[in-house]
């Protein structure tokens, strides 16, 4: 097995995935300098400790972003925080989400893909893979077409500070793009509730009624709405349009949706995550020592056997999938519904434009070559 890293950006990581689950499900790498958490047991066992953090207890926020607008905002993300007080928030923030409704997100992901394809031209996948998905997201916050044009790309400079070796130049263009993106989103959090129904009046009542009254951390994860959104949305539909090149399209918007929620376990958009230790964590003879890491490995876990019979094999409308892209316990992602949802809906509509998914290389499982994204967790390729 190479670098479980590098097999985000492999042709098919899959074979070595299933051998770290059969061989080594949860053990120290020396190339990682890291634990690794392969199968189902350690991948849940480690994301429900805690002992363990989604940041080291001495970082909380990269040094490089500490005191700006970036540095800001990434405090206050329930992604990237731990504790009680993030265990409220996330209530808030999953409240908010639940309250969107996915069929709206996925008519205005509709709206937006014909609207790029109506320039003509050869299919722009970057557009549609990063652009489109963002733009949704700012619309269900409330800003208009040019205000949801320009979150999309500011987005785009903020997530690059989230990777641990992201440069000076990277971290200085987030922290631009944060303070940006609080002037764009801060007036919907101040008055969303006199704004309607939209995102932000979502999240605004779901404070209100957990008696939270700082604002602060409701701007920064209405920021958080949009970076989650992008890598991950990208990768979803990207491996989508590569899984039609194989398996048969399907036909219906139930079919379609079933077909993109298989993509997300089978061919998972975001490959891995990481954990500190804060405390001693065991996990059977294991014991990993507070400082060190985990590198969970959530793709792998989506292919063990132990949780989904025939794991290889692509079966939309699994009964009761196990499926760890989008994590779990207190930090499973409450955006899945809306996920599937956009990204179906891109999918959908390039392919009622008459695209034939024919024209793009077979993908990770068949001849032809496809490369990814130069990323240490997110599967997206290039197209």
């Amino acid at each position: 097995m190479t670098n479980p890293i590098e097999a985000v950006r492999l042709a098919d990581p899959y074979p070595g995935y299933a051998a770290l689950v059969a061989e080594r499900p949860f053990a120290f790498d020396p190339a990682v300098g890291a634990w690794v958490a392969a199968d189902a047991a350690a991948v849940r066992a480690v994301l429900g400790s805690a002992a363990l953090r989604v940041r080291p207890v001495a970082e909380p926020v990269p040094a490089g972003i500490v005191g700006t607008a970036a540095g800001e905002v990434f405090g206050d993300l329930v992604r990237m925080t731990d504790g009680d007080l993030q265990r409220r928030l996330k209530g808030v923030v999953a409240e908010a989400l639940g309250n969107t409704d996915p069929a709206r997100a996925a008519g205005l992901a509709a709206e937006q893909t014909r609207a790029v394809l109506s320039a003509g031209g050869d299919v722009p996948f970057e557009e549609l893979m990063f652009a489109v998905p963002a733009r949704v997201v700012a619309g269900l916050c409330g800003l208009d077409a040019d205000g949801s044009a320009q979150a999309a790309r500011l987005i785009g400079d903020f997530v690059q500070c989230i990777p641990a070796l992201a440069t000076p130049e990277q971290q200085r263009a987030a922290a631009l793009a944060a303070a940006r993106l609080r002037e764009l989103l801060g007036p919907g959090v101040e008055h969303a509730e006199a704004a309607g129904n939209g995102l932000l009046a979502a999240l605004v009542r779901a404070a209100r009624d957990a008696s939270w009254t700082r604002t602060a951390p409701l701007l920064a994860n209405a920021v958080g709405f949009l970076s989650q959104t992008y890598d991950a949305t990208a990768g979803l539909i990207g491996n989508t349009l590569l899984a039609l090149t194989r398996e048969e399209t399907p036909k219906s918007p139930s079919a379609r949706e079933a077909f993109v929620r298989e993509v997300a376990r089978h061919d998972a958009p975001i490959q891995n995550t990481r954990r500190f230790a804060a405390e001693p964590f065991r996990h059977g003879a294991a014991e990993v020592a507070p400082g060190e890491q985990v590198l969970v490995l959530l793709a792998a876990a989506n292919r063990d056997p132990a949780a989904n019979p025939d794991p290889h094999s692509f079966r939309p409308g699994r009964e009761e999938p196990a499926v760890f892209t989008f994590g779990a316990a207190a930090h499973r992602c409450p955006g899945e519904d809306l996920a599937v949802a956009m990204a179906g809906a891109v999918v959908g509509t390039l392919l009622d434009s008459g695209f034939d998914p024919a024209r793009l290389p077979s993908g990770p499982f068949g001849p032809a070559e496809v490369t990814y994204r130069p990323l240490a967790n997110a599967r997206i390729p290039v197209l």
